[in-house]
């Protein structure tokens, strides 16, 4: 089916028609910047582009069933109904997800957890985010996964604004430019540890940027093994890299409303 998507991210919004990885009709990468430009500039984009269904992976905190996000680090975008703007805007049906589900979700169909029914996508780059699946479907609650502010304990106190000790404090970018990389497998492998402890996946993707660093993976898989005595999960990297948010997006429109 082809639609549309959108990758909403704290630097780019990525913008695309299409129905699947080999069939991508047009991409655009716009900055983000206020709500007002940057939507303005996502809306252009679609309008005369004739889809009736846009997907979006957005960044959150997010109020999923109001599709506005929340409490976000990025004060321009606090309370910003984007749901209702773009709908309105556009006169389609949209379909709102964090950009980690999303992820999930393009991996699950053309990824590296296809056929996997219960599995994390976790990514980790400027910050720490993650989606699970359990029995094929996306887990919510009252909202929905925050897995990077999981509380560890470190040599130091955090980085993270909010907590002294959790997981982003410690193992996302900015942890690492300002306490270095030594204890980077060990960090990241105590959060990871916290998620099979409680969701026991069959696998973890692990995405972002962070997790290119050489060597870094086979290293957080040492840790974990010394670390725990439980049955791991398969570690990998997203077989579908840096697409997996807006090809997500392309699932979410496709998704029976």
């Amino acid at each position: 089916m082809r639609v549309g998507a959108i990758e909403a991210g704290g630097t780019k919004f990525v913008c695309a028609v299409g129905s699947g990885p080999g069939a991508i009709e047009e991409l655009v990468r716009i900055p983000t910047r206020g709500p007002e430009e940057t939507l303005r500039d996502v809306i252009g984009f679609f309008s005369g582009r004739q889809v009736r269904r846009i997907g979006l992976g957005c960044f959150g905190p997010l109020d999923l069933k109001r599709g506005a996000i929340t409490n976000t680090p990025k004060i321009e975008w606090r309370d910003v109904p984007i749901r209702s703007i773009l709908e309105n805007a556009l006169d389609v049906n949209l379909r709102v997800e964090t950009d980690v589900n999303a992820a999930a979700l393009a991996e699950h169909r053309w990824g590296a957890a296809q056929g996997v029914g219960n599995f994390v996508y976790v990514t980790i780059g400027t910050g720490i985010g993650g989606g699970a699946m359990v029995n094929g479907q996306l887990v919510h609650g009252l909202m929905h996964p925050e897995m990077g502010h999981l509380r560890i304990k470190g040599k130091r106190k955090g980085n993270c604004p909010s907590h002294d000790d959790c997981w982003e404090g410690y193992a996302a970018g900015p942890a690492i430019a300002q306490f270095g990389n030594a204890e980077l497998p060990q960090s990241i492998a105590m959060g990871l540890l916290n998620i099979v402890s409680v969701l026991s996946p069959e696998l973890i993707i692990l995405g972002g940027g962070v997790m290119k660093t050489p060597g870094l993976l086979k290293n957080v898989r040492e840790e974990m093994k010394r670390e725990s005595y439980l049955v791991l999960p398969k570690l990998v990297r997203p077989k579908l890299g840096d697409r997996a948010g807006v090809l997500g997006a392309l699932v979410l429109a496709q998704m029976k409303l």
